[in-house]
């Protein structure tokens, strides 16, 4: 059954009290106001803040197995804070793990920021998390550091004491936290969980037929947007071993990470499901594109290349045959590294529907280099599965659904729940 939803949620504020007293006891008063309890954790290292918080430095110390001197004397703010960060992680996730808080809504410039993005990805996904950053939003925050259901809001006018300007943006901070943790829904999870990764049904196709095709067979089916952040989200659930099994189809936010897009996942791309022991089906799809923001002029070393306007935030330009084959061996050592099955599908046909003839990212060459490079990279106990069609084709689907039955069967994935108690 679904957690029931608080009539008072409990938000637990953290900040630096010793710095940010005003806008957190502030903000405490916004949350009382629209509806909340609020329950305060201090991560100051040096001073002490002129309240008494449920959780004070001492207690986030402790939970980092150390001391508040021992953190204030280890060398500089960099390495006090990331100290406090373990120690803040530890004590959230447990307080999480007992019920003991409904919400999470953190304050700080770039210190705060940097130790709020650790303890939002120690969250389960839908406990409502929320950064009011000096920061948010910004290039200074790499993909990895972004849980997938975290809401952020930029703190105008937040450096220094209360103002106008940032007094509108923390009530409206406070009032989205509580509303959301008085809103909701956890998952359930009464089915296991599919992940596929994809594109829209102008590029990738395949969703349409797998998505019913797995309901049938008794899984939720979740589909990823692989412009950057879904991948992240993706990722990021797949760290907690949040899937049955992961259909990771749309890998171009590997090729951009690789070539310098900022349109890119991180550098795990790939990487957690494997590691978390999810057993995976990939495809190369899209593996061809290196995407950039469509406001800003085509990369240098992309400007003799096939390209495609997506809309007025989105283009892609074909790579180079010579980084095909560096994304093809990425791919390869990721996948080698995996703790569970691994079966990669490979469409020498194409890898997407504007790689197709007469399409603007038709590129012959460098399909037959990825496809010839991704032949030898790929090695056992990775499963190679070669087709000629194109990965918008039926028979992409019936491989990749062929593969999944017969891993069902093995006992590799869970068998689906076709039947869901009301």
């Amino acid at each position: 059954m679904p957690k029931t939803i608080p009539t008072q949620p409990r938000i637990l504020l953290i900040g630096t009290g010793d710095t940010k007293a005003d806008e957190l006891l502030f903000m405490s008063d916004c949350i009382a106001k629209a509806g909340g309890e609020t329950i305060m954790m201090d991560i100051s290292v040096l001073g002490d803040p002129p309240y008494r918080p449920a959780h004070d430095k001492h207690a986030v110390a402790a939970a980092a197995n150390t001391t508040i001197e021992a953190i204030a004397s280890s060398g500089d703010e960099n390495s006090a804070m990331s100290l406090m960060a373990v120690g803040a992680v530890n004590l959230v996730r447990e307080l999480a793990e007992q019920d003991a808080i409904d919400a999470v809504i953190a304050i700080g410039g770039t210190m705060g920021t940097d130790l709020a993005l650790d303890v939002a990805q120690a969250l389960p996904l839908g406990l409502p998390k929320m950064i009011v950053s000096t920061v948010a939003f910004s290039h200074l925050i790499p993909p990895e550091r972004v849980a997938a259901d975290l809401m952020m809001i930029l703190w105008a006018g937040g450096l220094y004491g209360l103002n106008g300007t940032c007094t509108a943006v923390l009530s409206q901070a406070c009032g989205a936290i509580v509303g959301a943790a008085k809103s909701a829904i956890r998952p359930r999870k009464e089915r296991p969980v599919v992940a596929i990764t994809s594109l829209g049904k102008s590029c990738l196709r395949y969703m349409v037929g797998l998505k019913p095709e797995l309901e049938k067979r008794g899984y939720e089916v979740v589909i990823f947007h692989t412009t950057g952040m879904g991948g992240r989200a993706m990722e990021s659930i797949a760290a907690q071993g949040g899937f049955a099994a992961v259909l990771d189809l749309s890998l171009q936010e590997v090729a951009n990470q690789l070539t310098g897009s900022v349109v890119n996942s991180g550098a795990d791309r790939l990487e957690n499901a494997g590691r978390a022991g999810i057993p995976q089906i990939v495809a190369p799809g899209a593996i061809d594109m290196v995407d950039f923001p469509a406001w800003l002029s085509i990369p240098r070393d992309l400007t003799d290349r096939p390209f495609h306007a997506h809309n007025r935030l989105l283009a892609s330009a074909t790579s180079r045959p010579i980084d095909r084959r560096r994304i093809a061996m990425a791919i390869a050592d990721k996948l080698a590294q995996a703790k569970a099955p691994v079966a990669f599908v490979l469409p020498a046909g194409g890898v997407q529907q504007w790689d197709r003839e007469g399409e603007a990212l038709h590129d012959p060459d460098g399909l037959s280099a990825f496809i010839d490079a991704m032949r030898s990279a790929i090695e056992p106990p990775v499963e190679l599965h070669e087709i000629k069609d194109h990965i918008n084709s039926t028979v992409f689907n019936d491989t990749v659904l062929g593969i999944f039955d017969r891993w069902v069967e093995a006992g590799i994935v869970r068998p689906g729940q076709t039947t869901v108690a009301a």
